[in-house]
């Protein structure tokens, strides 16, 4: 191979890694980003692919300066996209794995939907419901005219317990559920309702059941000056879940887990327990949950279902609903029992 082919080689793995370099520095260092940084961050995942391309495009050059920081990029991005340390744990117990003497645990099926402005399909919604027998649904965006829409096509029948908040604009949220309900707080300071909400898995004649504290996440987007409310949003959620007992953050939180914001708030932070995203524990961060209309924008996580580690997870699903564009993400939880 010529020089001239060699350069040109060694040139294009250059401008394909470029921007790799510069998206992962910011990835890997927590600090105060503006907001563009914190948006393009939110992209990480989609990295991998031309973290690749770099390797192959330097691979014909034969010059291992440009083959190895081209791999060692590639390595970073894919440990990035499937943490180790969240799969270590998840087989050694984080979240737990119930061991043969443990007793039988709770299963309810969860979905959560930010409704854009109350604007999402009601009949798709129930449809959702109704076919991935979903016990509990939280919303955010929930809107008044939303709510009566559900209600006429009937969720009540099959979930019929509920706390609701429901406003026009962004602020509304909604939980619904097939077992009984108990709204015991509100998440302060915080911009869209976050209501904290008790659900008891026990049933008249069925024996013991496990408790669920669930908290409605609605961070807010981080645009502008709103990048600080955004912030402050999600160490309110982590302070919120700082309790003890069986826990589930659903919601829209606005970050995915390369911001190192999401991954404070399942570290524990303010002096809370670790926490577990479901979609990374079960590696499907690159399915995406939005935007699904609109922007011509590769998909990113934006919503999740977030547990304490008393919790197990499996069939994480994600599904598009009309009217929003922001998919619906379903999972099963286990709880363990006390």
């Amino acid at each position: 191979m010529g020089h001239r082919a060699h350069h040109g080689w060694l040139l294009s793995a250059g401008l394909v890694a470029a921007p790799v370099v510069v998206v992962s520095w910011f990835r890997a260092v927590p600090a105060p980003w503006p907001p563009l940084v914190v948006q393009v961050v939110a992209f990480t995942p989609w990295l991998a692919f031309l973290a690749a391309a770099a390797v192959l495009l330097a691979l014909p050059s034969r010059r291992a300066w440009a083959i190895l920081p081209a791999a060692i990029l590639l390595t970073a991005q894919l440990t990035w996209l499937f943490p180790p340390e969240v799969f270590l744990a998840r087989q050694g117990g984080y979240p737990q794995v119930r061991g043969p003497d443990a007793p039988a645990a709770a299963k309810l099926t969860v979905m959560n939907l930010n409704a854009r402005l109350g604007g999402a399909d009601s009949a798709a919604i129930v449809r959702l419901v109704r076919d991935h027998h979903v016990d509990l649904l939280t919303v955010q965006e929930h809107s008044p005219e939303l709510e009566k829409r559900l209600a006429r096509a009937d969720l009540g029948s099959v979930l019929p317990h509920r706390v609701s908040h429901p406003r026009n604009g962004a602020a509304g949220s909604a939980v619904y559920s097939s077992f009984r309900l108990k709204e015991v707080g509100m998440v302060p300071d915080t911009a869209f309702s976050m209501p904290v909400v008790r659900l008891e898995t026990s049933d008249p004649g069925a024996g013991a059941g496990a408790g669920l504290t669930v908290i409605n996440v609605h961070a807010h987007a981080p645009v502008d000056i709103a990048v600080h409310q955004w912030r402050s949003d999600l160490t309110a959620v982590a302070r919120a879940s700082s309790g003890a007992g069986p826990t589930l953050l659903a919601g829209d939180f606005n970050a995915t887990y390369d911001h190192w914001e999401f991954r404070a708030m399942l570290e524990g932070a303010g002096g809370g327990r670790k926490l577990v995203d479901v979609a990374t524990a079960l590696g499907s961060r690159l399915i995406p949950t939005w935007p699904m209309r609109d922007y011509s924008l590769p998909g990113v996580a934006l919503d999740h279902l977030v547990t304490s580690p008393d919790i197990l997870s499996s069939g994480y699903s994600v599904h598009p609903v009309r009217g929003t564009d922001h998919a619906a993400v379903i999972a099963t939880l286990e709880i363990q029992l006390p």
